[in-house]
This record gives structure tokens, C-alpha cells and sequence, in this order.
């Protein structure tokens, strides 16, 4: 991360908080955001002098780009508050790295590395209240570039806003998860951006996961879209599967999300002792290893779950239930990352960055 002089962010600090209205124990996911908000614009080729001001609605001309093309990306992080106080991020690096691939996807500008850095720290700092000490407790943070331009011509935009907002969060998934494994819909095909965290990425899902919903599923596993016979993501996360004591996984491509927590998984994981194969995954031998008994785990990897262990699965007709494991990976594995985020243990890998 680069440290050079950065050009000052402009800062308008809000004149009545609105912390005391929120009840921390009843949070939903990414539904209460904090007092401050983090903007620059995109304008005549450069990005402006970026700005921290209170968290308001933005105003947008009706026909700008963004609501007619897509030009939309965005991340999501977290910061962890430890027991002494401490304010960490866990590898903001890989969040800013693969922003801006997104973004270079989607044919927008990338974004300065001192803008990012500084002004995730500075509304850090601002909102620092919002961080709550405890496991579980986070606050969310969602950096994400809409393309504003007034104009509904079928190119690029010229102008586009940078904006960083902040949620205050729990546990991101409660309950048991059961997922149904993909065998029409995709989630993205070759060539394509399924690799980004496009806006438009997420918003197809929605309908197939809706149909998986209505027959008692809480996500969906996607498969490739040539043939349905590869498992590649589920729902918002990377998914690993445990076979006897080997953990699999699918390999990135330009389908997949190279997912921060996926790459912590897997370092951790082979750290640890326990073997890891980053290759395609067939559905097919996903199904013969639960019908044989081998198949111990499924588990899906992101920022907000960290962690998801997956209770059952279902394919076509067919529904399969996973064994009540005593030593799940999933758990051990989360526990390590967790650890690392709240300052709890040693962080041999270098990935935990203090906000200061």
C-alpha cells in the first residue's frame, strides 16, 4: 500500500449523529448505514478532490448511465474492533486490487490507491463508534463506482461517483443452509464478467435463487453454463467441498469471483495440514460422493459469512442431507479467520492492517 502525500479529502462532519436511534442487538444486514459517507467524482478524465460528508441520498439525472447500462461495481469489506480498542481490516489490499479489475471490466477508470487507503481510514475513524467490540460484531463496508453521466447513449460514461458506505453488522446467515445445485440457470458464462463484482452480476441471480427458495432452499450452487456439469460458485460466495479429509474447490477463472476469504481458506486450510485440490468439480462426483458416504462438508466462503456451512443439498429430484461432523473444517477454519480479524492470534500471513 502505497504512503506518498495524498491530496487532502474535504470533510463536512454531520451535526447530530444518528448512533443512539440504532439498536445493535436487532440488526439486519446492510440496512442501517452510519453517519458519514465517502464521495469523488469522476469528471474531464481525472478524479476530483474526494470528499467525506453525512450520509444523504444522491441525486442522479434520469437518464444517467448507470441505470441503463450497468456500469456499476462494487466491494465489500469489513473492520473488526479488537478487545483493547483496536480498529483492523483484513486485506483491504485484495478489495482495492480487485475493485479496480471490476472496474476495468466495465470499461470505468480506475480508482487512486491514496484515495482508497485514506479515505476508508478517515470515515473509519470519523464512524468509529459504529465499530462494536464482540465476535460477530463488524461494521460493513461497501466502496462501489456508478457510471452518472446524462446520457443514454450506448457507450461508456465520461463521469462516474466513487462512494464508500458503512453498515454496522452481526453474524451475516443464521440457521441451517440447504443449497440447490444449478442444472438450467447461470450465474455467469466464458468470456463474460462473471469475475467482477458487477452490479448486474448479482441482480440476475435473483430470480433463479428466488425459484430455489420456493422449494425450501436458501441458495443456489451455479454450474457452468455449457453444460451444468462443473460447480463453480453458491449464491454471494465461493464454495469448498469436503471429500474424506480433502477439501476441493473450483479454480478461478473468468466465471468465478476470486474471492478474498476463498484465497484465506485455502492457505489456511494447507497451513494446517489438510489437503487442498483447486480443480473442477463435477456434480456428478459431488453426487456419488454423498451417496457413498465420503462426501463430509460443503461450506461457503465470502466477507459477510466468512464462514457458511451447508447443511443439505438437492439436485434435480433427488435432496441429500450432509453428517453431523464432530471436527468440521468449516468450523476450525473460521475460527482462524476470525482470530486473525479481532487480533485474537499471531497473523503469520501479514493480512490484518491496523487503522490508525
Amino acid at each position: 500500500m502505497k504512503t506518498e502525500e495524498v491530496t487532502p479529502i474535504k470533510i463536512e462532519k454531520t451535526t447530530s449523529s444518528r448512533i443512539g436511534q440504532v439498536d445493535f442487538d436487532k440488526l439486519v444486514f446492510g440496512s442501517v448505514f452510519t453517519d458519514h459517507m465517502f464521495v469523488c467524482d469522476y469528471v474531464d478524465g481525472r478524479w476530483e478532490t474526494p470528499q467525506i460528508i453525512p450520509y444523504q441520498p444522491l441525486t442522479l439525472d434520469p437518464s444517467a448511465r448507470v441505470f441503463h447500462y450497468a456500469q456499476a461495481v462494487f466491494e465489500g469489506m469489513k473492520a473488526y474492533r479488537d478487545d483493547n480498542d483496536g480498529i483492523w481490516l483484513f486485506r483491504p489490499d485484495e478489495n482495492f486490487k480487485r475493485i479496480n479489475r471490476s472496474s476495468e471490466r466495465m470499461a470505468m477508470p480506475v480508482f487512486p490507491e491514496e484515495y482508497f487507503f485514506e479515505g476508508v481510514k478517515t470515515l473509519l475513524k470519523l464512524d468509529e463508534e459504529w465499530i462494536r467490540k464482540g465476535e460477530g460484531n463488524s461494521l460493513y463496508i461497501r466502496p462501489f463506482v456508478i457510471a452518472t453521466e446524462p446520457s443514454v447513449m450506448a457507450s461508456p460514461s465520461n463521469q462516474y461517483k466513487f462512494v464508500i458506505i458503512c453498515s454496522p453488522a452481526q453474524s451475516y446467515y443464521g440457521g441451517e443452509v440447504r443449497v440447490k445445485i444449478a442444472d438450467h440457470y447461470s450465474r455467469a458464462a466464458s468470456g463474460g464478467i462473471g469475475y467482477a463484482k458487477a452490479a448486474a452480476n448479482y441482480g440476475a441471480q435473483f430470480y433463479p435463487t428466488s425459484l430455489a427458495q420456493k422449494e425450501g432452499y436458501q441458495q443456489v450452487i451455479w454450474t457452468d453454463a455449457n453444460t451444468h456439469e462443473y460447480l463453480e460458485e453458491a449464491g454471494t460466495m465461493n464454495v469448498f467441498f469436503r471429500i474424506g479429509d480433502t477439501l476441493l474447490t473450483a479454480p478461478t477463472n473468468d466465471r468465478i469471483l476470486d474471492g478474498v476469504t476463498r484465497k484465506s481458506v485455502i492457505a489456511i486450510a494447507e497451513a494446517n495440514g489438510i489437503k487442498v485440490e483447486v480443480r473442477p468439480v463435477k456434480v456428478s462426483e459431488i453426487i456419488a460422493a454423498a451417496k457413498d458416504g465420503s462426501l463430509k462438508e460443503i461450506f461457503g466462503s465470502g466477507t459477510a459469512a466468512v464462514i457458511n456451512p451447508v447443511a443439505g443439498f438437492g439436485y434435480g429430484d433427488e435432496k441429500f442431507e450432509l453428517p453431523k461432523m464432530d471436527k468440521p473444517y468449516a468450523s476450525m477454519i473460521k475460527k482462524l479467520i476470525v482470530d486473525i480479524q479481532y487480533n485474537k492470534a499471531e497473523d503469520p500471513y501479514g493480512w490484518r492492517y491496523k487503522v490508525e
